[in-house]
């Protein structure tokens, strides 16, 4: 068996049903007895709450229950959301204030949680939402991402919430002393909205003391692990599942107030309580992502050989620490800080600030977007200031393919690479740059080139779990610990299962999302599905071929040394038999042996894949009008051996767009008072069609040590790539006009500002 699969082009299975409309979403499976829940959020920013009058709802037709703070205290549950601190520099641990799931006197951003209304009727849940009536005392919003203002949590006193460092600040400090030359720049990296194509929702149901909770996420076992600390039950009376998702990207990764509370609400009524939000309540409510502010400083010596590298970054919380959010930018940031360069003296500074507005957490990529673009805009200006030509600026600095494995200053083990090879492929269907730019100069327009080499590293639990069933009608059941959040993983799995083992893909039935059904299961998130799943379904078929090898062996009379299972059957030496292992499974049922009929194993990832790849974006910009457009796209990913090379491309494809996305279009703005004013999609600009070019992608393989199949995971690589490759374009056509400083998004309105007055725009 080739351990890696066939790596054919598989279509996706899963699209037919959704397609045709045939796929069930959380708005999908709602009973007739289900009640309806909505949300009471806080419309200020910042302020006291001097009184909150819940009678009118709880009087209102058709309302069953009505919970504030404490309301909630009296059930007896932990109202504490949990979230993750980190260790200052100075080693004190940083600030951890309280985040109540529904606010405890004071609000602190726009669309916070303060009571919760469940009632017969969607409709009758949202107007007894509109009789609650709370007074406020208001109190000035905090909204620069810097230290001071008013003090949002006294853990905090100046709404510093950590200060943090990893690496040799002296060390580094003399290589800037000693260099040669030394570049600077300040890069925003703006904050965005995720906007999944269906938003938040659960439902949850109690019955016969057992509560099950159903919600749209990228896992089931995290959550149900946070329902029984939260709720105080014991993890069996719980079971959490988990229908079609549409879109998570890091944003549905972790647990938010209304899960829990919608729980309570169905274990105080004994009904089922079903949420979902609407489109302006998820960009209120839902995790931002992005949102800091970089310093990045490069030391080169004689010979443009960088000698040290240095960033000093400012991100914002928002008002709260939600889950990951303090390791985002540090712990996430640091593991790619220096990208593919052969450099060792580094020194990472993030300072973490709460502000009045929502909080940020993960973000397709979660930490490696922002890295891989501070680094890869400072090395592009390096080139400009020290006229030299960024493809060989890059080359120059590259870790040789003869250094791996490779220890990071960080701490990463890169474990093979072959940087100048993609770049020089990336570089070969980039010709012809200089034609097409005195083309559109012809027409009055700019063209400008950008290029970004990035590199991640895959992240989530390295352990995994996979169980295969066969099933009296001739299928076989895939339990897998992933959950798709429309990825493609129903393809992908039965397709590596039918490569391995021979049993007919359109017979495997992939099972996942129910805690029920598999013991555990790390959910998806950080590009690890196809990876840790792949691996964990090895092992099982390991464990199957050899609970198999001795029944087979009696059955065919033969010696179980002398039994192998390959090109997908069982064969012997001096045996006519050659059972598959669908045949085997039948002969097992037929004697009564239904052990085995089901197998099952967990399998561990020692070490992690680091994909890699150059991106090439093409700007054209109107001078008139300040619009720019991606013109022309051009990816080289090195993602190892790939099981399902379509599927890896329409990744790709996606995380581009997000990227393009955030470049040119897509930028949260609040007003001074805190005020979300792009709260619709009549304000906040999504990619469309329009906006985005034919995407050419070319896979060009180094195989992974880190795992059997040789693989790297692929899913977040486009985001992380594509923001500076766009980035870099069009300060490269500006860079002409006098523009030394332009930041995301590139509005047409901003990018016309820095044509007409050669000076940074407002951000």
């Amino acid at each position: 068996m080739e351990k890696f699969g066939k790596s054919q082009p598989v279509k996706r299975t899963e699209d037919q049903r959704f397609l045709t409309g045939q796929g069930t979403y959380m708005d999908d499976s709602v009973p007739e007895n289900a009640l309806f829940a909505a949300f009471f959020r806080s419309p200020v920013a910042h302020a006291k709450i001097t009184s909150l009058d819940l009678e009118a709802a709880r009087a209102s037709e058709g309302v069953h229950l009505v919970m504030a703070w404490e309301d909630l205290v009296s059930t007896g549950i932990d109202t504490v959301m949990s979230a993750t601190t980190v260790a200052n520099r100075d080693g004190s641990q940083a600030a951890g204030p309280e985040r109540h799931m529904l606010a405890k006197g004071r609000v602190r951003f726009v669309g916070e949680p303060v009571a919760v209304v469940v009632a017969d009727t969607p409709i009758q849940a949202r107007d007894a939402v509109e009789l609650i009536w709370m007074e406020t005392d208001d109190l000035p919003a905090k909204m620069d991402v810097a230290a001071g203002g008013e003090v949002l949590h006294p853990e905090a006193p100046d709404n510093l919430a950590f200060d943090w460092g990893l690496g040799d600040e002296a060390a580094t400090e003399a290589a800037f002393q000693s260099a040669a030359y030394t570049v600077s720049l300040d890069v925003h990296d703006n904050r965005v909205i995720v906007n999944s194509i269906e938003p938040r929702g659960c439902q949850a149901t109690w019955f016969e003391e057992r509560l099950h909770f159903a919600y749209g996420g990228q896992g089931v076992w995290g959550m149900k692990a946070q329902l029984a600390n939260k709720l105080k039950l014991e993890p069996d009376s719980i079971r959490v599942t988990t229908p079609d998702v549409g879109g998570g990207f890091g944003m549905k990764a972790m647990p938010y107030p209304e899960y829990f509370l919608i729980a309570v609400a169905t274990m105080q009524l004994k009904q089922t309580v079903h949420w979902m939000s609407d489109r302006s309540e998820a960009m209120l409510s839902d995790h931002h992502g992005r949102d800091l502010t970089s310093l990045a400083e490069l030391a080169f010596d004689q010979n443009y050989k960088i000698t040290a590298y240095r960033v000093h970054s400012r991100c914002n919380l928002g008002a709260y620490n939600s889950h990951f959010a303090q390791a985002i930018q540090t712990n996430l940031f640091s593991r790619v800080l220096m990208g593919v360069y052969d450099v060792q003296t580094t020194y990472l500074r993030v300072e973490g600030f709460y502000t009045n507005t929502t909080q940020v957490d993960a973000y397709r990529g979660a930490g490696r977007p922002e890295a891989i673009y501070v680094l890869e805009r400072v090395i592009d200006r390096a080139a400009r200031e020290l006229s030299i030509d960024p493809w060989e600026l890059r080359r120059r600095n590259f870790i040789r393919p003869d250094a791996f494995p490779y220890e990071s200053a960080t701490g990463e083990t890169y474990d093979v690479g072959e940087f100048d090879m993609v770049l020089s492929r990336a570089n070969s269907q980039s010709e012809g740059f200089a034609q097409r730019k005195a083309a559109d100069a012809q027409q009055g327009l700019i063209r400008g080139q950008g290029l970004c080499y990035y590199i991640e590293s895959i992240l989530g639990d390295p352990n995994e779990g996979a169980k295969v069933e066969f099933c009296e009608n001739g299928t076989v059941n895939l339990y897998v610990g992933t959950q798709s959040n429309g990825q493609g993983h129903e393809t992908v799995y039965a397709q590596f299962l039918s490569d391995q083992t021979g049993i007919p893909a359109e017979r495997i039935n992939v099972v996942q999302g129910d805690s029920d059904r598999l013991a555990q299961g790390g959910g998806t998130g950080g590009s690890r599905s196809v990876t840790t799943q792949s691996n964990a379904t090895l092992v099982t078929i390991d464990t199957m071929i050899a609970a198999f090898t001795p029944y087979l062996a009696d059955k065919m009379g033969v010696e179980e040394s002398i039994l192998t299972f390959d090109h997908e059957t069982f064969r012997a030496p001096g045996s006519n038999l050659t059972p598959t292992l669908i045949e085997a499974a039948e002969m097992a049922r037929a004697d009564g042996r239904s052990d085995l009929l089901q197998h099952e194993a967990r399998a561990r990832l020692e070490a992690r894949s680091y994909p890699n790849g150059a991106h090439v974006a093409e700007v054209v910009i109107d001078p008139k009008t300040g619009e720019s457009r991606v013109e022309r796209y051009i990816v080289v990913d090195d993602f190892g051996n790939l099981i399902n090379p379509l599927l890896a491309e329409g990744q790709v494809h996606g995380g581009v767009v997000q990227g393009i996305g955030q470049a040119l279009n897509e930028h949260v703005v609040h007003d001074a008072q805190g005020q979300l004013l792009t709260a619709s999609f009549m304000d906040y600009a999504l990619p469309r069609a329009a906006d985005v070019p034919m995407i050419k992608f070319t896979s060009a393989p180094v195989p992974s040590t880190a795992n059997p199949m040789g693989m790297k995971g692929c899913g977040e690589a486009g985001t992380v790539g594509a923001l500076a490759a766009v980035a870099n374009a069009v300060q490269d056509a500006l860079w002409d006009f006098g523009v030394r400083q332009a930041d995301m998004p590139f509005t047409p309105h901003k990018v016309w500002e820095l044509l007409n007055d050669g000076s940074v725009a407002a951000k």
